[in-house]
């Protein structure tokens, strides 16, 4: 099997697994009136073209950002570092957060041309894990294929912090979670 046969099966596992623990878990952001009918979520289809092994490149002062979420609350964020790359011929930065100094996770908000019409419109959400997304020679796997919707997209019972402007993309990242079905745009 080549390599990008096991990592597009390991997407679709992945979103197998998650489609299923929205449907029946206990702790799913679909409200438990509509998990009955829930068909699983949209995807785009997966497209290694979104997936990098990127350097991060840390900032040596890690400012504070606040950031504001869904419930009019400010949250405190530390800008830790920032990826760069392409698509297509386009120069893309993302900027990547921590809440803590301590965790090992980054964070990865962002929005695209999609939000609002094939995404949801508040924007996506990338989570790298240390363990799970950092190669050998220490580059980070930035995979659009996981990106994910905040679960504030599936009920008014969570808060998520919105998309800082410095994270807007001026491209379409045709990749990871589309809009709920019937999801006003």
């Amino acid at each position: 099997m080549d390599k990008n046969s096991e990592w597009n099966e390991g997407i679709e596992r992945e979103r197998k697994e998650k489609d299923s623990f929205f449907a029946v878990h206990g702790q799913s952001p679909i409200p438990p009136g509509e998990r009955a009918k829930f068909g699983g979520l949209e995807y785009y289809p997966p497209n290694a073209d979104y997936r990098f092994e990127l350097e991060l490149h840390e900032h040596g002062d890690k400012k504070l950002l606040k950031i504001e979420d869904t419930g009019g609350n400010m949250r405190d964020f530390l800008r830790w570092g920032e990826f760069r790359f392409k698509v297509g011929a386009e120069e893309c930065t993302l900027q990547a957060y921590k809440i803590d100094p301590r965790e090992e996770r980054l964070f990865i908000p962002f929005k695209d041309v999609t939000s609002g019409k094939e995404t949801y419109g508040a924007g996506r959400y990338i989570d790298l894990e240390l363990e799970r997304d950092c190669t050998p020679e220490g580059r980070w796997i930035l995979d659009f294929n996981k990106a994910y919707n905040p679960w504030c997209a599936y009920s008014k019972n969570y808060v998520c912090p919105f998309v800082p402007p410095e994270n807007w993309l001026k491209m379409a990242i045709r990749a990871g979670e589309k809009k709920l079905k019937g999801e006003e745009p």
